[in-house]
C-alpha cells in the first residue's frame, strides 16, 4: 500500500482544492472533469470522510458568461467577472451533488476573516455546522472585494492550507494540473523526476528547479509548497495530485496513481 493511499485511508476530515486549470479548459469550465470531481468527493464521504472544498474557476465561469469582457484588464471588469462567475460555478456545484441528495453551502473569504478572532470562530463554527448536517461546504475567496495586500489571501493553495488548519483537517489534496512535484519542470524537461514523497521541505525547495514562467515555477509549484509548509507545521499532511485526470484520487487511494505526498513526520 502506497503512503498516498495509507494518509487518504486514515484521514477523516479532508480539503479538497480545485484549482482553475483543473476546473477549465481554454477560458471555459469542463463540467464533465467538475462532475467527476463530485463524484470522488462522494467517494469519499462514503467512506465516512467529511469533506470542505475550496474552488477557485469563478473567474473562468464569468468569462464563459460574458465572454466580451474575457480580454479586459481592468480590475473592476475583473471582479465583475469573479462576481458572475461565483454564481455559475455554485450553480455547477449544487447540480453536481443535487444527483446523489447532496446539499452545498458556499463561504466566501478574505484575508482580513483569518486575523480576526472573532471571524475564524464563526467560520469554524459555520463548518463544523455544516459538516454535521450533511452539506458539503464550497469555499473561495471573496475575489470581488479583495484589491490589497491586506484583504486579499493571493491565491487559493493558500486559503486551502489556512481553511485547513482553521478547521482542524488531518489532510489536505491539492488538485492541480501536474502529476506532483518534479526535480525540474516536466513541461520543459523529459528527463524530470516525480518525487512521491517530501518529508523536508527546505531541503527539496534547495534541490528542485523552480525556475521558469509555467505553472511549476514560483507562481504554481511554490505556492503549493508553501500550502505544504503551512498544514504541516499545524500537524497534518498534504496530496499534490493531478486533477485533470478521471478518477485520480480513487486511483490514488487504490494506488495505481502517483502524486507527492508531503509527510508530516
Amino acid at each position: 500500500m502506497s503512503d498516498i493511499s495509507q494518509i487518504i485511508k486514515k484521514s477523516r476530515k479532508i480539503v479538497v482544492k480545485i484549482g482553475s486549470n483543473v476546473i477549465s479548459d481554454n477560458g471555459t469550465v469542463n463540467k464533465e472533469r467538475l462532475h467527476n470531481i463530485v463524484d470522488q468527493v462522494k467517494h469519499l464521504m462514503d467512506m465516512g470522510k467529511q469533506v470542505v472544498i475550496v474552488s477557485s474557476g469563478a473567474g473562468a465561469c464569468g468569462v464563459g458568461v460574458l465572454n466580451k469582457w474575457g480580454r479586459r484588464g481592468d480590475i473592476n471588469y475583473k471582479q465583475a467577472l469573479c462576481a458572475i462567475g461565483q454564481v455559475e460555478l455554485m450553480m455547477a456545484y449544487k447540480e453536481y451533488f443535487g444527483d446523489y441528495d447532496i446539499h452545498v453551502g458556499q463561504i466566501l473569504l478574505t484575508g482580513e476573516d483569518f486575523g480576526d478572532h472573532n471571524r475564524t470562530l464563526h467560520i469554524r463554527n459555520t463548518l463544523f455546522t455544516l459538516i454535521d448536517e450533511g452539506i458539503v461546504p464550497v469555499i473561495n475567496e471573496n475575489d470581488s472585494v479583495c484589491v490589497d495586500e491586506i484583504n486579499s489571501i493571493g491565491d487559493n493553495d493558500t486559503l486551502s492550507a489556512l481553511t485547513a488548519n482553521l478547521w482542524s483537517a488531518d489532510l489536505l489534496i491539492i488538485m492541480s494540473d501536474i502529476d506532483g512535484v518534479f526535480d525540474k519542470d516536466p513541461k520543459t524537461h523529459k528527463d524530470a523526476k516525480l518525487i512521491t514523497k517530501i518529508t523536508n521541505i527546505d531541503e527539496t525547495m534547495g534541490s528542485i528547479d523552480t525556475e521558469g514562467k509555467s505553472s511549476f515555477g514560483t507562481g504554481g509549484i511554490v505556492c503549493k509548497i508553501e500550502a505544504a509548509r503551512t498544514v504541516n507545521e499545524f500537524g497534518s499532511g498534504m496530496i499534490l495530485l493531478n486533477g485533470k485526470k478521471k478518477d485520480i484520487i480513487i486511483s490514488a487511494l487504490e494506488g495505481t496513481e502517483k502524486g507527492t505526498l508531503f509527510a508530516c513526520e
